[in-house]
């Protein structure tokens, strides 16, 4: 492979080590950690639906940032209000700041860049708070700013194909020679693999593909040290 594409968020740090920050921080509840983790899951599979939703113009971005959190606590039982919501999308927001690359991922980087590997990255969300995530991850020290996209600024969304198909443009890849990393199935997988890319599949959450999925992912891995031991193994993404 000559270029390798990220996402971001639960692919390049963890993101539940926010999301466990803020609960403890505005919830009186003991939560166990495995509670929080349920949470979690809920959350980001509640973020998914409302982010299509804000996207589609039907709802507001203050809506599925505070609607998430009011969906996954109902599935939970736990009492919430919209005005406790949005504190919490405040502080989960402040907690974000404090975000750090996986170890393993900054050893990969590393060895990509040594290697002559073009990077990039691909990530959903509102501009001004994923570069913000991007800032902080400090990935400028391997990917240049012009091979950093945000759905916001492109206008379309994963698993949609224009972003795909917009960096495929801009950087005039080779798609047979283009592989794409991230944790979702349905943003990342699909969107990659329907224009012809190579995906590898950062499922850390232990998901099940989707019943009835037309794609497949060409690597799967289970935490970011297998991530980084699939490129450094002989027959690595870099080389099939």
């Amino acid at each position: 492979m000559n270029t390798i594409i990220f996402d971001v968020d639960d692919t390049l740090y963890d993101q539940a080590a926010s999301f466990h920050r803020t609960v403890r921080r505005l919830f009186d509840h003991p939560f166990t950690d495995e509670e929080i983790d349920r949470l979690f899951r809920s959350s980001r599979k509640h973020s998914e639906i409302l982010f299509d939703k804000s996207e589609a113009g039907l709802i507001s971005t203050y809506e599925w940032q505070t609607g998430r959190i009011i969906a996954a606590c109902q599935e939970f039982n736990i009492p919430i209000n919209a005005e406790k919501a949005a504190t919490f999308n405040e502080v989960y927001v402040e907690e974000q700041k404090e975000i750090m690359l996986y170890t393993e991922v900054e050893e990969l980087l590393d060895l990509l860049i040594k290697e002559g590997k073009q990077l990039a990255v691909l990530t959903n969300g509102e501009v001004n708070h994923q570069a913000m995530k991007i800032e902080k991850l400090g990935l400028d020290r391997w990917i240049r700013a012009d091979h950093t996209f945000i759905s916001g600024a492109i206008g379309h969304a994963k698993p949609k194909r224009e972003p795909f198909l917009f960096i495929e443009e801009k950087l005039g890849l080779d798609r047979s020679q283009t592989v794409y990393i991230g944790d979702s199935f349905e943003k990342d997988i699909i969107g990659a693999k329907q224009v012809g890319w190579k995906a590898i599949w950062m499922n850390h959450r232990k998901r099940h593909v989707p019943d009835g999925a037309i794609f497949q992912p060409d690597n799967e891995v289970h935490s970011a040290i297998e991530l980084l031991n699939l490129f450094k193994a002989p027959q690595s993404p870099k080389t099939f």
